[in-house]
């Protein structure tokens, strides 16, 4: 095994702490982190009251801030974000670590933006993967808050990052980035055994595509990704093993890993045949296997779980990790 190196530096995993169980202590430096980000750093035209705030929380970042003293802020957009960034702030500090809090989350169905909860999913990954030298099965991580674009080159199935993809422009001499409609010049790489050592310097640019077809690591890591998550939230061992075809498979419980496959899933379940181009966009199908099948649900115990993942329309892929925590057949699912 390789020495331990850094990556995702800025999704701020070190500002945080850890506690006797291996979870994320929630920090002042982290929550301060928050206090950086453009949306809420007062611009020079900014009232005194925003501005009072800021400073406020700058020196105690755990400040209870009353909904009157953000009324007062002059600036619509900026009075919104404030309140926002408030209740996500006093919804994190109510628990003792990020795990607990985004088990909150996706057990009660609480609702924050996105970007909130992407930023969250990363940094318990980042904290789940913490020594992790296998650059595959972080890139396949990328996928649990990073949506992807998908293309078919030769035959394989890339997915490269839907944002890193959208900022670059027009057409490439890459074949890839040709098919993506990169910029010429902004290569996209897929990772390979020969450019793996260069994630860790790169991490935090996204602009490393995974190699998804079928057989191929890119899977397998994804499926290593999956495990690994269900044993640090829920704490139960499963194997999660990929399965070359849909055909012949008995449904007797699936989970879809997107919205697209919960409805593939869906429509197998009631007996229905899928189509031809629906069953084009299934990207990946995994069998879970629980180590200790007293965990499962009595009645499908010793029975065969999968996993679905399909394509969106537009040939996106946008990874609903929650499912994995919600949608298993488990005896009890409170279980931290």
């Amino acid at each position: 095994m390789s020495e331990s190196r850094d990556f995702w530096l800025a999704c701020g995993h070190h500002l945080l702490d850890r506690d006797a169980g291996g979870r994320l202590a929630i920090t002042d430096e982290f929550l301060k982190a928050y206090l950086a980000r453009p949306e809420l750093a007062p611009p020079p035209e900014a009232c005194a009251a925003e501005r009072d705030i800021h400073r406020a929380l700058l020196a105690d970042p755990r400040l209870a801030i009353a909904r009157s003293q953000l009324a007062v802020i002059a600036d619509r957009d900026a009075r919104d974000n404030w309140q926002l960034m408030m209740d996500w702030r006093d919804f994190l500090i109510e628990h003792a670590t990020l795990e607990a809090a985004y088990l909150e989350i996706v057990r009660r169905g609480r609702k924050f933006p996105h970007l909130f909860i992407n930023q969250l999913v990363q940094v318990i990954l980042r904290n789940m993967l913490d020594g992790c030298d296998d650059a595959f099965v972080l890139r396949a991580a990328e996928l649990f808050f990073r949506p992807q674009k998908i293309t078919l080159q030769d035959g394989s199935l890339i997915g490269a990052d839907e944002e890193t993809v959208a900022d670059r422009g027009a057409p490439s001499l890459s074949p890839l980035s040709s098919l993506l409609g990169l910029a010429t010049g902004a290569e996209i790489e897929v990772l390979s055994e020969t450019n793996a050592r260069t994630y860790w310097e790169r991490s935090d640019r996204f602009d490393l595509a995974l190699d998804l077809t079928g057989g191929r690591r890119g899977l397998k890591a994804l499926g290593e990704v999956i495990a690994n998550w269900i044993a640090h939230l829920l704490k139960i061992d499963v194997s999660v093993l990929p399965v070359t075809e849909l055909r012949d498979v008995a449904l007797t419980w699936y989970v879809g890993l997107d919205a697209e496959a919960t409805l593939m899933g869906d429509s197998l379940w009631a007996g229905e045949a899928l189509d031809e181009a629906t069953q084009a966009r299934l990207v990946g199908l995994y069998q879970i296997n629980f180590c200790d099948g007293a965990v499962m649900n009595e009645r499908l115990s010793g029975a065969p779980s999968y996993l679905i993942m399909a394509l969106a329309k537009d040939r996106s892929l946008r990874l609903k990790p929650q499912n994995l925590l919600t949608g298993l057949p488990l005896r009890q699912l409170e279980i931290a």
